[in-house]
């Protein structure tokens, strides 16, 4: 058995891996693209960290590849979805790098109060100017989190033991949470209006990239302090720049960057109230060893047909038993991410029903792909089958599972139902069908349909009424877009009906302003699984 540690690991992983009987391990640090191409050849696993780059290309060339461990927690050098094609597990080690981030956070927090590192680059210089380097006081301040998951978590109890008034904005955090952990849970606009300081904790995905913009920036107070050591890309780089520049943000603090290694003439460099870091987030030594030692057992484990854990393109459970879920595992991952999209931001709880064969397979591991289907717009490529539950309660949602045993129209049939804390819920329905076991969704919020979960839906509730299909025909047609299928549920005879159609393309902005903006259209959306 052969592993590549293509990316510098701690010597304790290493150590690991080499005390394993039966394991040859190649290191070849820092070598570029097409060495690295070369030595996946013949390797049974990958271990890397964020430098080397695990294209489809190199899983490709790579017969004998069974295992992709990332010694950290962001996945965006490997190429999750060509993993997933090969039958490659993609492993991560979450958990180990929690405390050195949050705690470079408070790190880079104190040193945007208190120009610690402009005093010391004067003081190198001989100078002794104290009155250059005034700075403010942490206590009493507002600190608005964007993101309080796991490590914004941690850094918001930092800042209550520094006496700041802690603001947190998540979208998909229910106020249970925020309670238990003392801070108030606003919305974006409230954290940009009172905000002190601000520091991003949230994946990047196609929500929250460039959150933090121009427009955003203007809406903030005047000498607000911005903290970035979560994902590059949350902040617009050239509106912070000018923002610091104008004078309206009197500091910065970023790890993380649109582009890696920074450029060396990029605009942040030359600014001395920003605190640049080479993203140190996880260069601690505690982090790295129990990174490196995490995900050096976890690859052993994998590679040998044990139990997989920490996986981000699978269940944790052994070869053999998931041949058999894998498909349920699909259509619970594409119910989880279709209620996500179609229900309100905030949901107090999920309910999971399970009918017929389906119940006697591993409803755990079929639960937790819900999880990560629903999961998976909100908190990104950082979500897996072993933290999706740990997500949800952080969230403060209820996950609550039945295994019924009374009939139903279908032989197996799994329900998902999303409770929003006014009481209002939002469902999805799905079986599999024929002997190719294919996802099928046969129920939306009461109304049967029948629509394959995959590629772009567009779901249109409308009022039953003659010539209404016609319209959603002409108008996505002179739009160009192509229907590949369509089904219509609906309640009652001259009652609502719901439309899913299945489309080759995303139909523009303008079109489904249109389509909303029709009498006979109550609500048009578009979901992407």
């Amino acid at each position: 058995m052969k592993i590549l540690i293509a990316d510098k690991l701690s010597p304790t992983g290493v150590d690991h891996l080499r005390q394993q009987e039966g394991v040859e391990v190649i290191e070849a640090y820092g070598s570029p693209p097409e060495k690295v191409l070369e030595l996946a050849a013949g390797v049974d696993a990958i271990i890397v960290r964020s430098e080397t780059r695990i294209t489809r290309e190199v899983i490709e060339a790579a017969p004998h590849l069974k295992a992709i461990g990332r010694a950290g927690v962001g996945v965006d050098n490997i190429d999750v979805e060509a993993a997933t094609e090969r039958g490659v597990v993609v492993m991560n080690a979450p958990g180990g790098n929690t405390i050195a981030t949050a705690e470079l956070t408070f790190t880079h927090l104190l040193c945007a109060a208190r120009p610690i590192v402009q005093a010391t680059a004067s003081m190198r210089e001989g100078k002794w100017d104290r009155k250059a380097f005034s700075g403010n006081e942490l206590c009493n301040k507002t600190l608005g989190i964007l993101g309080l998951g796991r490590i914004g978590g941690e850094v918001a109890r930092r800042a209550l033991a520094f006496g700041m008034r802690v603001l947190a904005y998540d979208p998909y955090l229910a106020p249970s949470r925020a309670k238990a952990l003392q801070v108030e849970c606003v919305d974006f606009e409230a954290i940009l209006r009172d905000a002190d300081f601000i520091t991003v904790h949230m994946p990047l995905t196609e929500g929250t990239r460039n959150l933090i913009n121009a427009s955003s920036l203007a809406k903030m107070k005047d000498g607000v302090r911005i903290i970035n050591c979560a994902r590059g890309g949350l902040i617009d780089e050239k509106a912070l720049s000018a923002a610091v520049e104008s004078g309206k943000v009197a500091a910065a603090g970023l790890d993380v960057y649109e582009a890696e290694p920074l450029p060396a003439d990029h605009a942040l460099r030359g600014l001395p109230q920003v605190v640049l870091t080479p993203h140190l987030g996880a260069s601690t030594k505690e982090a790295q060893e129990s990174v490196g030692l995490e995900i050096a057992d976890a690859v052993i484990q994998a590679v040998r047909g044990g139990i997989i854990r920490n996986a981000v393109n699978m269940p944790s459970v052994d070869a053999r038993t998931l041949q058999v879920i894998g498909p349920y595992l699909e259509l619970g991952s594409r119910l989880g991410t279709l209620v996500q999209q179609v229900s309100p931001p905030q949901i107090e709880t999920l309910r999971i029903t399970y009918w017929g064969k389906v119940v006697e397979l591993d409803a755990n591991s079929l639960t937790r792909a819900i999880l990560r289907g629903y999961l998976q717009c909100i908190s990104g490529q950082d979500t897996n089958f072993v933290n999706a539950p740990v997500i949800m309660e952080r969230l403060g949602i209820q996950v609550q599972v039945t295994k019924s045993n009374l009939e139903s129209d279908y032989t197996e049939l799994v329900r998902v139902e999303a409770q929003a804390p006014d009481g209002s819920v939002t469902s999805a329905s799905g079986t599999l069908i024929g002997k190719a076991q294919l996802s099928r969704i046969v129920e939306i919020n009461e109304r049967d349909v029948e629509a394959s979960p995959a590629g772009l839906l567009l779901l249109l509730e409308n009022h039953d009424e003659p010539g209404i299909v016609g319209m959603f025909g002409t108008i996505l047609g002179r739009d160009g877009v192509n229907i590949a299928a369509m089904s219509l549920g609906r309640n009652q005879a001259g009652g609502t009906a719901l439309t899913a159609i299945s489309v080759d393309s995303e139909p523009s902005a303008a079109a489904l302003e249109e389509l909303r903006a029709h009498r006979g259209i109550v609500r048009a959306q578009l979901v992407a699984f």
